[in-house]
């Protein structure tokens, strides 16, 4: 099954544009082919899922669009920017201001708390503290946290640990957020809360969510799902009945 069955039509408007890329590991008889020819889009005001077994090229792929690996070959456009024509210092830039990372194991500062976890994203991109953490304030009571700011990680559950994380991805206000694995370390109802937070954030204005995940409990919550295999997308169906979209 070819993925071309995934590509928006000409006139349709995309925060991700994927076609033709390719990605590989090592050179002569070790060389592994990681991506072998990509196209996908994601749309302003989706969530779309990547799944697939491990090892498929997943993370290889978000590692791409997020401009933390450069492909090989083909073009991969995100939120209007050609990743392959920016130089180092570009991609860092662009990725420290438009693209948010929520993950499995939610990396937070151990020695920081909620609001200097969250105020992080601003400093490092030269914010003033006091700014920065009136920002960090007002994410955190979006998520229903304004009463745990002083919290260290170690004093949150695993749930409110995941929505400091997701607080940290949004307080710069990307238009790209890409979530690794966001509720395999959580319980079923957790999971269920952080994808409706995760789902709203979605619908926000011209923005768009990648969600990586093995998590079956949770497809109930994408707008299109992507099923990968051997560096392939073979596959891309409408999140709620499961129908191949074109």
């Amino acid at each position: 099954m070819e993925s071309t069955h995934n590509a928006a039509a000409p006139e349709e408007q995309f925060a991700v544009q994927c076609r033709g890329v390719t990605k590989s590991y090592g050179t002569g008889d070790a060389r592994v082919l990681a991506l072998r020819g990509i196209d996908l889009d994601v749309r302003p005001g989706e969530l779309l899922m990547l799944v697939g077994p491990s090892g498929c090229g997943k993370t290889t792929l978000i590692s791409v669009i997020t401009a933390i690996l450069s492909q090989d070959s083909g073009n991969c456009e995100v939120l209007g920017r050609d990743l392959q024509a920016m130089n180092k210092k570009e991609r860092t830039r662009f990725r420290g201001s438009s693209i948010g990372f929520v993950f499995q194991f939610f990396n937070l500062l151990p020695a920081l708390n909620a609001l200097e976890n969250v105020s992080v994203p601003l400093l490092i991109n030269g914010q003033s503290r006091g700014s920065a953490e009136t920002r960090a304030r007002e994410v955190l009571a979006e998520v229903d946290l304004g009463t745990r700011l002083r919290s260290l990680p170690a004093q949150l559950s695993g749930g409110q640990q995941q929505r400091v994380a997701i607080s940290r991805a949004l307080v710069h206000d990307p238009k790209l957020i890409v979530c690794d694995e966001p509720t395999s370390n959580l319980d079923h109802d957790t999971g269920r809360s952080v994808m409706t937070i995760l789902r709203g954030i979605a619908k926000s204005p011209g923005r768009a969510l990648i969600v990586v995940t093995h998590d079956p409990r949770i497809f109930e919550f994408a707008d299109r799902i992507a099923h990968m295999d051997d560096g392939k997308i073979i596959d891309v169906v409408d999140g709620k009945n499961r129908e191949r979209t074109q």
